[in-house]
C-alpha cells in the first residue's frame, strides 16, 4: 500500500496548534509527493483509506495490514519500546520479589514476632497484600482514565516503599500485616496498569512479547526473593534484611519513569496529537510521516468516544454501563475474568507463597534451597513464552499447556497418596522427588501458558472501557490469590494434599475446556480490531481467529 497517496483519516485535535502540526508533518515535499488533504472540520473522521484501490494494486498484503490495523509499509521497531517495556516491567519485579520472599520469611520468623506464628497467622500475613491488591484493582480503574497510567505507576512505587520499610521494621504480627497490606495496595496497581501501559504502546507484532516483559520480572523477582531466602536463612532476624531489599528496585522505577512518557492512547483521548505524534515517531523511526498520521487517525478512531455531558463520576458510571451492556464488551470481560480466574484456581500462588512448607512437609531438610528449583522453572519458562507467543499464539499455547498441568498435578496429588504418613523418619520413599518433579512439570507448563496469557488482557478491551475492563478482570486475579492463599494450609490439613492437588487438577480441567470454546487468537491484531472480532459471538471469533492462523497471519518475525 503507498501510503502517500491515500487520503488519510483526520486526526481530532482541541486546537488549531495539533491540527497544523500533523499537516505539516505528513506534507513536507521531501517525503511525500503531494499534500495529504485534511478535512477542515477537526471534529469529524472521515472515511479510511480508499480500501478497493489500494486491493487493486496487493490484495493480499493490503488484506493482512487491514487486519492488523498497523498502517505500516515497512515496520522497523525502535529498541525504545523495549527500554519502556523494561522500565514499566520492573514493576513485575516488586510482584514477584514479595510472592517468593514471604515463602523464605514464613519459614524463618520463629519467635521474632512475639511468639511462633500459627497456620492462621501465617495465611493472615500472607493473605495481607492479596486482599489489598484486590481492593487497589478494583478502584483504580476510573483513575488510570483519570490521572493517567504513568502518575499512578509513580504513586504505586512510593507506596511499595513505605510498606517494604514497615515490614522489615514489624516487632508484631499487627504491623507485619499492615506493612504488607500498604505493600499489596501498590502490587494492585501496578499490575492492573503496567500490562495496559505496555499494550497501548506496543506494535501489534510485539505486543504479546512486550507484555510477557512484566512477566518475566515477576518470575525473575521469584528467582531472586528465593535465592535471598537461602542466602539469609541461617542469619539472625535475615528476614528484615529480605523485606528491606525490596525497596531498591521500587526507588529505582520510580527515577526511571521521570524518563518515560504517557501511554499514546491516554494522551489522545486527552488531544495531545502532538506528543503522540513524537513517540509513535520514535518507535518506528523509519515510518513516514504520512504512514505516522495514519496510525495516529486509526488510534483516534479507538479512542473515539461520546461521553455525556457530565463530570468525572458521570462519565465513569457511564462507561459501566457500556461495560457490561454492548455484547462484545461483555465478552471481553468475560474472557479477561475467566483468564484470571484460570491463572490464580490452578494453585500455582500456593506453591509460590507456601513451597519451602510444602518441601518441608514431603521430608527435604534443605526446603528453602529446593525452593529456588521453583523459582528457576517459572522463570526459564515465562521466557520461552517470551520468544514463542508472538509466533505460535496465544491461543494454540495455552491450550498445549493446560493439559501438561493437569497431568502434573494430578501426578503430585498421587505422589503425596503413597508418601508415607512420618515424612521425618522416612526420607528415603522416592515419593518426594515424583512431588519436586511433579510440580516442576507443573510450573513449565504454568509458566509458558496461563502465567502470562492473562496479563494480555488489555488487548480485549476498546479505549472507552479498558481501565475498567482491565480493572475487573485483575480484581479477579486478586479474589483468587486471596482464597488461595488464605485457604491452602487449612486445605492441605482438611481434604488432605491429595485431596488438595486433585482439587487444583480439577479446576484446570474447566479452564482448558472453557478456553477452547470461547478464546480466539488474538496475536498479531491491533487492539483497536480485537473488539469487532468479539462483535461476532465467542465460537465465530474463535473459528475465525483459527483461519486466520492457518493462512499464516501470524507475524513470524
Amino acid at each position: 500500500m503507498d501510503f502517500n497517496n491515500i487520503p488519510l483519516a483526520t486526526i481530532k485535535s482541541s486546537d488549531d496548534k495539533g491540527k497544523d502540526f500533523i499537516v505539516e508533518m505528513t506534507t513536507r515535499p521531501s517525503e511525500t509527493k503531494k499534500k495529504v488533504p485534511f478535512s477542515e472540520d477537526m471534529r469529524e473522521i472521515p472515511s479510511l483509506p480508499n480500501e478497493e484501490e489500494a486491493n487493486a494494486t496487493d490484495p493480499q498484503a493490503n488484506e493482512v495490514a487491514d487486519e492488523n490495523g498497523e498502517g505500516f509499509e515497512a515496520e522497523k521497531i525502535s529498541s525504545w519500546i523495549w527500554v519502556l517495556s523494561a522500565v514499566a516491567g520492573i514493576s513485575g519485579l516488586l510482584f514477584g520479589y514479595d510472592t517468593g520472599v514471604i515463602s523464605g520469611a514464613l519459614a524463618v520468623l520463629g519467635s521474632d514476632l512475639g511468639h511462633v506464628l500459627s497456620s492462621g497467622q501465617k495465611e493472615l500475613i500472607t493473605s495481607a497484600t492479596s486482599f489489598a491488591a484486590l481492593i487497589s484493582a478494583t478502584t483504580s480503574g476510573w483513575l488510570a482514565d483519570w490521572v493517567g497510567r504513568k502518575r499512578l505507576l509513580l504513586c504505586a512505587d512510593a507506596i511499595f516503599v513505605i510498606g517494604s520499610v514497615i515490614m522489615a521494621a514489624s516487632r508484631n504480627v499487627a504491623m507485619m500485616v499492615v506493612g504488607r497490606f500498604i505493600v499489596g495496595y501498590g502490587i494492585g496497581l501496578t499490575s492492573l496498569i503496567v500490562p495496559m501501559y505496555i499494550t497501548e504502546l506496543a506494535p501489534a507484532r510485539l505486543r504479546g512479547r512486550l507484555v510477557i516483559i512484566y512477566v518475566v520480572f515477576i518470575t525473575g523477582g521469584q528467582l531472586i526473593a528465593y535465592s535471598l531466602n537461602a542466602a539469609f536463612e541461617h542469619v539472625h532476624q535475615g528476614w528484615r534484611i529480605m523485606f528491606g531489599i525490596g525497596a531498591a528496585p521500587a526507588l529505582g522505577q520510580l527515577i526511571s519513569l521521570f524518563w518515560t512518557p504517557e501511554s499514546p492512547r491516554y494522551l489522545l483521548r486527552h488531544n495531545h496529537v502532538e506528543k503522540v505524534y513524537k513517540i509513535l515517531s520514535r518507535i518506528h523511526p523509519e515510518a513516514k510521516p504520512a504512514e505516522i498520521a495514519y496510525k495516529v487517525s486509526l488510534i483516534q478512531e479507538g479512542v473515539k468516544v461520546d461521553f455525556p455531558e457530565g463530570n468525572k463520576f458521570q462519565h465513569f458510571f457511564h462507561s459501566l454501563k457500556v461495560l457490561f451492556t454492548v455484547p462484545s464488551n461483555r465478552r471481553s470481560l468475560f474472557i479477561g475474568c475467566f483468564l484470571q480466574w484460570f491463572q490464580q484456581f490452578s494453585g500455582t500462588n500456593a506453591i509460590q507463597y507456601f513451597s519451602a512448607i510444602i518441601f518441608q512437609s514431603v521430608g527435604f531438610k534443605n526446603s528453602i534451597s529446593v525452593s529456588i528449583v521453583v523459582g528457576a522453572t517459572n522463570f526459564v519458562f515465562t521466557i520461552v513464552a517470551f520468544m514463542f507467543i508472538d509466533r505460535i499464539g496465544r491461543r494454540r499455547i495455552l491450550l498445549c499447556t493446560s493439559a501438561v498441568m493437569i497431568a502434573g498435578l494430578a501426578l503430585c496429588a498421587i505422589a503425596y497418596h503413597f508418601l508415607p504418613a512420618d515424612t521425618t523418619q522416612n526420607t528415603n520413599s522416592g515419593w518426594q522427588y515424583v512431588v519436586l518433579a511433579s510440580i516442576i512439570i507443573f510450573l513449565a507448563s504454568y509458566a509458558s501458558g496461563i502465567g502470562n496469557i492473562p496479563w494480555q488482557q488489555a488487548e480485549l478491551f476498546p479505549m472507552e472501557v479498558r481501565a475498567l475492563g482491565a480493572g475487573f478482570s485483575t480484581a479477579i486475579n486478586w479474589v483468587g490469590n486471596l482464597i488461595i492463599s488464605a485457604s491452602f494450609l487449612t486445605m492441605m490439613e482438611s481434604i488432605t494434599p491429595t485431596g488438595t492437588f486433585a482439587l487444583f487438577a480439577g479446576f484446570c480441567f474447566v479452564g482448558l475446556v472453557t478456553s477452547y470454546f470461547t478464546y480466539p487468537e488474538l496475536a498479531g491484531m491491533s487492539i483497536e480490531n480485537i473488539h469487532k472480532l468479539l462483535e461476532k459471538g465467542f465460537w465465530q471469533a474463535v473459528k475465525e481467529s483459527t483461519k486466520r492462523v492457518r493462512k499464516g497471519r501470524i507475524d513470524e518475525a
